[in-house]
């Protein structure tokens, strides 16, 4: 799978017993920035991370090679976005875990990876990589974030810190320039002031030799056993949460919350989260559609909603509130997608997230602009109001400053946010842990890409939690609420539920 070089006989033996292994040159380069990052890393008494990238054949499915090569147990990382230019990165391992909780976890966070960053031997800025140097080369972390400060305390989200970024052994990261597909391999250490880089060495080197190819998993359409479909609480719950929010919006608390359902599929056999990704990506390409594997759990998603993509100054991010169902008949989809456009109840909701992200970056931005008027965005089972938003930045926010800026928005919190916070868990009488919030990926140079995590659910064991919410305002009606989370289930339940 790697690009034809003019390497040694010795390099050509190693791609054909392991198609991911190193060659000679590159494990020269690799064991040189070993023995500075070991002596840095003696010199200022802290650990240094070390970093190499190559170039793969552009053919390499990087989620295909991390879902093959994944050792149980292992950390694994998967997120995608096919239909922009078959973007993808998948990760496994962990080199270093930056994990924290409470209100400042996006900030702790931030500051701990941009300390690692600043240190790094193969991520300085200029460094001439085996790759050539450009996009998806040098340390990247992956991850996500609880959608309360110190949500995912309850056992079945353990391993999901409020605050969980992994900086992987080793990443693939595909991007598409001039129209051809660029495929990068990073592999990372970090390096002890006690470590024996020829150690290091050793350990990366095999870790690369032993990726490989494979299609993804099929899913079992048939197995044996029966599915069990279970709410976390009654709908009845939900109904009466939607009818107190309303409530409590008409004497003037706040002028929005989002309320959100737990339902619950019990299969016959473990669920194999590399199947149901495979299936999520053939059917939700416009999606963001990834999965984050901690040790027996995988979080997956097809989410629609963009949170903040940051490419130098350059920041994209998506207003997405209001939704309705999808029909087979293209005339009645259409006429759903003009009642979606024209309802007062889902403009008022959609406006006011729009509004917010606005006011937010604007501080921070030499220019905000935002569509005049919202858009549909269809996906295969729903459609949605829309409002694409970019910004200049007027200071060098990265990524992970821009998440915590704009975490969360009211598409899945509230307005005001203060009033809002204490009323959600209040009412909906679950843990939501990593549901709604950011789910992505950040690099050194301070970009990344970060999406909302909706339309998932926690993958542990044959259970599978799947969560769904909506936005409520002052004329929200509980049953219609109730039937709008229904269609939002059902991007993952008939693939979770047999």
């Amino acid at each position: 799978m790697r690009e034809p070089t003019r390497e040694t006989d010795l390099g050509a033996a190693i791609d054909a017993r392991a198609p991911f292994a190193l060659g000679p040159r590159e494990q020269r380069l690799l064991a040189e920035r070993l023995r500075r990052g070991v002596a840095r890393a003696r010199r200022r008494g802290r650990a240094t991370l070390v970093t190499l990238t190559s170039a793969l054949d552009e053919r390499v499915d990087p989620t295909a090679v991390v879902c093959a090569s994944r050792r149980p147990g292992e950390h694994w990382f998967a997120f995608e976005q096919p239909d922009r230019d078959a973007a993808a990165l998948a990760a496994l391992g962990e080199a270093v875990r930056l994990d924290a909780a409470g209100d400042r976890r996006i900030a702790d966070v931030g500051e701990r990876w941009r300390a690692l960053c600043a240190d790094a031997v193969g991520g300085e800025s200029g460094a001439v990589d085996a790759a050539g140097g450009g996009e998806g080369e040098g340390p990247i972390a992956v991850g996500g974030f609880a959608f309360a400060p110190d949500g995912g305390g309850a056992p079945h989200w353990s391993g999901f810190a409020p605050a969980s970024l992994v900086v992987p052994d080793v990443a693939l990261v595909r991007r598409a320039r001039d129209g051809r597909a660029r495929v990068r391999l990073t592999v990372t250490a970090l390096a002890q002031p006690d470590d024996v880089p020829e150690q290091l060495h050793a350990r990366l080197c095999a870790r690369a030799a032993e990726l490989r190819q494979a299609p993804l998993p099929l899913l079992d359409p048939a197995p044996t056993g029966r599915y069990l479909l279970a709410g976390a609480m009654p709908p009845e719950h939900f109904e009466s949460a939607v009818a107190h929010a309303v409530q409590a919006i008409l004497a003037g608390a706040l002028q929005k919350v989002v309320l959100a359902r737990e339902v619950h599929v019990h299969a016959p056999t473990p669920y194999d989260a590399a199947a149901v990704l495979g299936v999520l990506r053939d059917e939700f390409p416009a999606c963001f559609v990834f999965c984050a594997g901690r040790g027996d759990a995988a979080f997956i998603a097809a989410s629609p909603e963009l949170l903040v993509r940051r490419e130098g100054h350059r920041v994209s991010t998506l207003a997405l509130a209001g939704s309705t169902r999808r029909s087979a008949d293209p005339a009645v989809d259409d006429h759903l997608g003009e009642q979606l456009l024209r309802d007062p109840s889902y403009r008022e909701e959609h406006a006011i997230v729009a509004r917010r992200i606005e006011r937010m970056l604007r501080p921070h931005a030499i220019w905000v602009a935002a569509a005049p008027e919202p858009t549909l965005v269809r996906i295969a089972n729903i459609q949605h109001l829309a409002t694409p938003i970019r910004a200049q930045l007027a200071q060098p926010l990265d990524a992970l400053a821009l998440v915590a800026l704009m975490h969360p928005t009211p598409a899945v919190g509230g307005e005001p946010l203060a009033a809002a916070a204490p009323l959600i868990p209040a009412l909906e009488g679950l843990d939501r842990g990593w549901y709604a919030g950011p789910v992505g990926w950040t690099d050194a140079t301070g970009d990344g890409e970060f999406c909302v995590a909706l339309r998932c659910a926690l993958l542990r064991g044959s259970v599978a939690r799947c969560f769904a919410g909506n936005g409520i305002v002052r004329n929200s009606d509980p049953a219609a609420e109730l039937a709008e989370t229904e269609v939002k289930l059902q991007a993952l339940l008939p693939l979770l539920a047999g």
